[in-house]
């Protein structure tokens, strides 16, 4: 074998004279010996000889990408990589294996079709000779990554605590060619900053527009929030800059509806790290049943992060079935001064046998109640006065009515619509990068033109456009899905399993309603939208058990959590 691969060697170095190469590196025989194409291995060695990277800082992880990849995909990256910018870069493997899925994501595109992120500004990079100056004076180190460009954590000789809930600002609307050269003296004058990181899309080569900055105290992020929010960054592009709320919750959809919490918690704490919690949602008629998703809690954001990448690879099925993972939005939570006007209570947990009138008999006698209405398994009863529905609310949270405990708490007031509208586009964007990543599950290819959308959430759907089964009549998708639904697309694909696709599908989201009040009530969504509504999307969820008042929280307006998408 040795010898074998001496005479490759010799034959391969004579080319390489021929040409003007000159001597191939003792690192050659190496990269042959790992099974690399002789092209791909020449190139790697050449890059070796510039000294841009050696040959122990590549582990088997990039290599054996590199031995699967095509010969004339593998020429391409590392030429890309050659010319790449490493002098901040300190996992060059990673870096590496970072332009690899780059090139995957692009050549995927351009072969179904899709259009790649064009740029739209010249990118020129950042100045290194702001950076070098910056660095230096601070002491701060800069690491860079095809994802994100991450300055300081911590600050050098730092013997504080780590920063807590509080000290992370979002930083959004950030022209896409600026760097960090031009953002940390910006954020330098509000406090101490932990750390920089500019979240960076390698398809385009510019940023994504957002950065979160963690400051040393809460008092300095307040102060970014007051000195930046709208700051006009460059003429016409103004900064929107709010306190960050870490993710801790994914959301889990396609879980058999016969799994107790327990179980959930049992089963997802073996193939996940970090699990404190699952909060799962039965039906009110049938306590032995889940509604088929479940939210799973984190100790941490990164150990949701690191959950939401394993779980959500395509290759793990849970008691047999696959699953939907995905980040779960976070709530807007209104401030103080608003939720003390509110006088309209929410109670859920309401059984079928619950009537408007019987619920109007029982919160009538802590005081006048205007209005009942309920929908589906929870209710909002409007008082005429806050002292009365604060009295009843006291009063009746637990409290057995019907063939269930309820619920109550005080109603949120309606949500910026625009707000709740963004939020949805972003899940659709990335349910629809879930989705093309894993073409092969069920009702993805059958369910166009809606292949945007997640098929297995009909909240994610318009409200008004039906759908059409394969070969078949529209079908309006807030009606029941019909039962021979399953039978119709499993003759029109021959390939998904009958008994599987009535699990992939039934969440009952439609038919429950989780999500509808999470957006708060007015008046007109009573008249004129819920007699034909059945939920907008997915919210997060409120922390479990009912708080009877507000005790404060973030001002008005909604926490941006962008790292979810990192």
């Amino acid at each position: 074998m040795a010898e074998g691969n001496g005479e490759l060697v010799d034959d391969i170095n004579q080319k390489s004279e021929d040409r003007g190469d000159g001597e191939r590196t003792e690192d050659y025989p190496k990269l042959l010996e790992y099974g690399l194409d002789k092209k791909v291995a020449g190139k790697l060695d050449d890059i070796y000889k510039t000294g841009k990277l050696a040959h122990v800082e590549l582990d088997e992880r990039a290599l054996d990408a590199l031995k699967e990849f095509p010969v004339d995909g593998a020429l391409n990256v590392l030429s890309q990589f050659l010319e790449s910018n490493l002098e901040h870069v300190s996992n060059k493997s990673a870096y590496l294996c970072g332009v690899m899925k780059t090139y995957r994501q692009k050549s995927r595109a351009s072969q179904q079709g899709v259009p790649t992120p064009a740029t739209t500004v010249q990118v020129k990079g950042p100045d290194e000779e702001k950076i070098k100056k910056i660095l230096e004076r601070t002491g701060y180190s800069l690491d860079v990554t095809t994802g994100q460009r991450k300055y300081g954590g911590p600050p050098p000789n730092w013997d504080g605590p780590t920063p807590g809930n509080g000290c992370e600002v979002f930083c959004g609307k950030i022209p896409k060619d600026m760097f960090e050269d031009e953002i940390i003296p910006l954020f330098e004058e509000c406090g101490t900053i932990w750390d920089l990181r500019l979240m960076m899309d390698p398809m385009t080569g510019t940023n994504r527009g957002y950065a979160f900055v963690t400051f040393t105290t809460r008092e300095a992020a307040s102060n970014a929030v007051r000195q930046l929010d709208n700051h006009e960054i460059k003429p016409g592009k103004c900064l929107k800059i709010n306190i960050s709320v870490p993710n801790l919750r994914l959301f889990v959809g396609n879980i058999p509806k016969s799994k107790g919490k327990e179980e959930i918690l049992d089963e997802f704490g073996k193939l996940t790290a970090g699990l404190i919690e699952v909060i799962i949602y039965s039906s009110p008629d049938d306590k032995k049943k889940n509604r088929g998703f479940c939210f799973l809690e984190y100790e941490s954001h990164k150990a949701a992060s690191l959950a939401k990448r394993r779980l959500g690879t395509g290759r793990i099925k849970v008691w047999g079935c696959d699953i939907i993972v995905d980040w779960a939005d976070p709530q807007e939570e209104p401030d103080e001064q608003t939720m003390s006007k509110v006088k309209v209570l929410y109670v859920r947990n309401l059984t079928q046998d619950v009537s408007e009138e019987k619920l109007k008999e029982q919160f009538e006698q802590y005081g006048k109640v205007e209005r009942v209405k309920k929908i589906k398994d929870y209710a909002f009863v409007h008082f005429e006065d806050r002292d009365s529905a604060v009295i009843a609310m006291r009063g009746l949270n637990g409290k057995e009515i019907g063939s269930s405990n309820i619920e109550v708490s005080l109603a949120k007031p309606p949500s910026d619509k625009k707000k709740k509208e963004e939020i949805l586009r972003a899940r659709e964007r990335r349910m629809m990068q879930m989705m093309q990543g894993r073409p092969g599950l069920v009702g993805y290819e059958q369910l166009s033109p809606y292949r945007n959308l997640s098929p297995t959430h009909p909240n994610m759907m318009s409200l008004a456009a039906p759908m059409r089964l394969p070969g078949g009549p529209r079908i309006p998708l807030r009606a029941p899905i019909p039962r021979d639904y399953e039978e119709k697309v499993e003759r029109s694909t021959k390939r998904i399993p009958q008994q599987n696709f009535s699990q992939f599908i039934d969440y009952d989201y439609d038919f429950y309603g989780y999500s509808d009040y999470r957006g708060g009530y007015n008046e007109s969504y009573y008249d004129d939208f819920y007699r034909n509504y059945d939920g907008e999307y997915f919210f997060d969820y409120p922390p479990s058990g009912v708080t009877p008042l507000p005790t404060g929280g973030p001002a008005g307006g909604l926490q941006r959590t962008a790292r979810n998408n990192v």
